[in-house]
């Protein structure tokens, strides 16, 4: 088997103070953070899309960067893909890897025969992982580039799409469970409309929610026991995204009876394009009982579409991983790199450098939530600023006891509201924030 980077080496943890690229600062796998190793907490999952296929178009020009790992043939280069993604997660000491169905094997010409030719990667999915012990963490199906897709998949206004995209995501699920995968995201790259003029919506968003309830109950009764997951979108391609945050999400779930059985895969980029903090998106989900697993990346403020930039902002990724640490950690989710390197950043080299900004980013967070979870004094400011629900009318207003009577009393007998009225603080907060992450 050819080593695709033979330059590189297994990339070692050397500290912050290490001048070599090719090391990681903060990521030690093994130190132990909150009771686990930075690995168990962190789970990084390296993305098959992104990593594997993804060589640098976009919009304005042709790629830049040769992810053809050597093979011109399609089934040839699928199964290098294998070794080299292998290659990779094991220098990297990644133990996870996602993938849509055809990043791992496109289409060849009948379903039948792209069916057939997926199952010989995915065997081989399989075999590299039983020799290196890594896993799928989740699997999908990429129901959005293809002709077909154009008006949507499960939303689809032909039966026969949606009859297509439902035998699509049918194998999708099989492959997942055959790679042992705990969880399988809906992502709706185009379930969404761009004019309300030829849309009939409410009978779309009926038959996204009857798709989503034929994979569970058929996912089932394979013996998927993992998760389902939504990642929220609320730009790119379309107008309008039926998924646009994670609120608009969960009320869907809950209007269909699906909440039992899903939760969020919330991706950084995607909360800035919904004009929400990454860390806002999480505390949703948090605080509704969704939080499942996330997508790892950060976009551009400046720039209104989908960037995918691999993260390095550390405020971001210690607010990300103060919700993580706050939900209990991941269960069956973990952080996937849904992330590109730039355009310009086009060599082999660069792959590897990217990784190690994002772990060394997300371990730096790990790092800084940890320390401000036992630091306390955020968390405690924020209990003291909402004492007055524990006891008095604020207490009986939470059991249910006080009525609009009771209420009208005692705002006339207590008068105008002064007394309790206490200040935000935010400049303090954020300065603590500061010296947890900063104590230099």
């Amino acid at each position: 088997m050819a080593e695709y980077f033979e330059n590189i080496p297994k990339i070692p943890f050397e500290g912050p103070k290490s001048d070599n690229l090719l090391a990681f600062k903060y990521y030690n796998p093994d130190e132990i953070v909150n009771g686990k190793t930075m690995r168990e907490q962190l789970k990084f999952a390296l993305s098959w899309w992104h990593t594997m296929g993804g060589d640098g178009t976009d919009m304005f020009g042709v790629g830049t960067a040769d992810k053809t790992w050597g093979e011109s043939d399609s089934e040839k280069r699928a199964i290098a893909k294998v070794d080299a993604a292998f290659e990779i997660m094991d220098k990297l000491s990644i133990d996870y890897y996602c993938y849509h169905d055809r990043d791992l094997s496109p289409e060849y010409g009948s379903l039948a025969q792209t069916n057939e030719k997926l199952d010989k990667v995915v065997a081989y999915c399989k075999e590299k992982q039983e020799q290196t012990g890594k896993k799928l963490l989740w699997g999908t199906a990429k129901c959005f580039d293809h002709p077909r897709y154009m008006h949507g998949a499960g939303t689809s206004p032909s039966a026969d799409v949606f009859a297509y995209s439902a035998a699509q995501i049918k194998k999708a699920i099989e492959t997942t469970v055959e790679l042992g995968g705990n969880g399988y995201v809906f992502w709706g790259g185009r379930e969404g409309y761009e004019t309300l003029l030829n849309t009939n919506m409410s009978l779309e968003l009926d038959n996204m929610a009857r798709l989503m309830r034929m994979t569970v109950d058929y996912a089932r009764s394979i013996g998927f026991t993992g998760d389902f997951y939504i990642e929220p979108k609320p730009k790119e391609p379309t107008k309008h995204q039926y998924d646009f945050d994670t609120a608009t999400v969960i009320g869907f779930l809950r209007k269909y009876g699906l909440d039992n059985d899903f939760k969020m895969n919330i991706e950084a980029n995607h909360a800035t394009l919904a004009q929400h903090t990454f860390q806002h998106e999480l505390r949703v989900a948090r605080d509704n009982g969704f939080f499942g697993s996330i997508d790892a990346n950060q976009g551009d403020v400046l720039l209104g579409w989908d960037t995918d930039q691999f993260p390095t902002n550390a405020y971001d990724a210690t607010l990300c991983m103060y919700e993580v640490l706050k939900a209990g950690g991941f269960t069956n989710g973990g952080l996937n790199f849904d992330a590109k390197a730039r355009r310009g950043s086009f060599t082999k080299e660069d792959i590897f450098l990217s990784y190690i900004a994002g772990m060394d980013t997300f371990a730096m967070g790990l790092k800084a939530a940890d320390k401000l979870i036992s630091d306390g004094r955020i968390d405690k400011f924020v209990e003291d600023r909402y004492s007055s629900w524990t006891t008095g009318i604020g207490a009986d207003i939470i059991s249910g006891k006080a009525t609009l009577n009771d209420l009208e009393k005692y705002a006339l007998e207590k008068g105008e509201v002064t007394d309790s009225l206490s200040s935000g603080r935010q400049e303090m907060l954020e300065s603590i924030l500061n010296q947890v992450l900063f104590n230099i």
